[in-house]
């Protein structure tokens, strides 16, 4: 993936993936919401083709990670279809879409690919397991600024006819993904109005 290695992480890297939160999500953010040892040890243990990172130079820059699911078009929460981060309860061997439920790349490494590298990385493992679809509930962290003036449907139509730019969702159709629907609730988020945006792509 260009000049990043993209390979699946284990409970050795906690130490390094923990310093990619700490470095992305600095105090005042709650320490609590960083992964956790345990729910490392889930991730790539319930399904290590999800559990991904990118390394410069030995270095971790990013993660992602990412379940199987039966999709079925209802709406849902983040804390739902992640099982509060830990997988287990909401991984479905045999779904047919492979859903992304974090991806954080390191502060100092932003706009050089690494997320990119990531949700290509993404796309090449659900061509390898025959998949669908990927999905994911995508962030809307400008729509507070527009909310007095149009609705969610509105605002999203405007990212994808692009004349509205959205930090996310923009980020997301450029990487050829395309909306499917808004998820109210999906996540407590004050920029997003607790909105996301159900995003797809098949190969």
């Amino acid at each position: 993936m260009g000049k990043y290695t993209i390979r699946p992480y284990t409970i050795d890297d906690f130490e390094g993936l923990l310093d990619v939160q700490k470095e992305a999500f600095p105090p005042p953010f709650p320490e609590e919401l960083w992964w956790s040892r345990e729910q490392i040890q889930a991730h790539f243990e319930t399904f290590p083709e999800g559990a991904l990172l990118a390394e410069d130079d030995g270095i971790i820059v990013g993660s992602a990670t990412s379940l199987l699911i039966a999709f079925n078009g209802e709406s849902h929460t983040w804390e739902e279809v992640a099982d509060r981060g830990y997988i287990r309860n909401s991984h479905n061997s045999n779904g047919e879409s492979l859903y992304g439920i974090d991806v954080c790349v390191r502060p100092s490494y932003r706009g050089q690919g690494v997320a990119k590298a990531l949700y290509e990385a993404r796309k090449e493992t659900v061509k390898q397991l025959g998949l669908k679809r990927f999905l994911a509930g995508c962030r809307i962290p400008n729509f507070h600024e527009y909310a007095h003036k149009m609705n969610v449907e509105d605002y999203i139509e405007a990212v994808t006819r692009g004349s509205i730019h959205d930090l996310v969702l923009s980020f997301m159709l450029k990487r050829g993904l395309t909306v499917v629907q808004p998820l109210p609730n999906y996540l407590a988020d004050e920029e997003s109005l607790n909105y996301a945006v159900l995003v797809e792509w098949r190969p």
